[in-house]
């Protein structure tokens, strides 16, 4: 069974985000608020690889990129939520989030508030890294 290409960047996505805040925490830069826009270069990559490999299989629709694209991105952000939940259920709950710095635009709320808040942030950014990558590709390639 091959897996689709849309889910194995997204789960690139998701690695690189898991391992990018596992290095943070251990490194004790868990609280260091800028550190958390390396995010994304990580979504970049992933939607990225799969928009390159849509064209060399000869996909050049933009509104079937746009959807590969943004299910990548998708994918990527679902995964990496849960598993933010699942570490900080597993560090404290509330309370490790009360611990975080307070820079956070989330500070103070419980975990499902931050969950939530993160989803949509991460959403929200993921299309937008989506549009900005097939305007990139735009430019080398004639999407039909």
């Amino acid at each position: 069974m091959k897996l689709s290409k849309e889910l194995v960047n997204g789960f690139l996505i998701f690695a690189g985000i898991a391992i990018f805040f596992l290095a943070m925490e251990i490194a004790g830069l868990a609280n260091n608020f800028y550190l958390r826009f390396f995010n994304v270069l990580f979504v970049f990559y992933g939607v990225n690889r799969t928009v390159k490999q849509n064209i060399a299989e000869g996909k050049n629709g933009y509104l079937k990129n746009m959807f590969s694209a943004g299910l990548t991105a998708f994918i990527g952000v679902i995964l990496s939520i849960i598993s933010l939940v699942a570490f900080i259920h597993y560090k404290g709950g509330d309370a490790y989030i009360a611990n975080l710095s307070e820079k956070f635009l989330f500070g103070g709320a419980s975990v499902n508030e931050y969950s939530i808040g993160l989803l949509f942030e991460g959403l929200a950014s993921g299309m937008i890294i989506v549009f900005i990558t097939l305007q990139v590709w735009r430019g080398k390639t004639v999407f039909k």
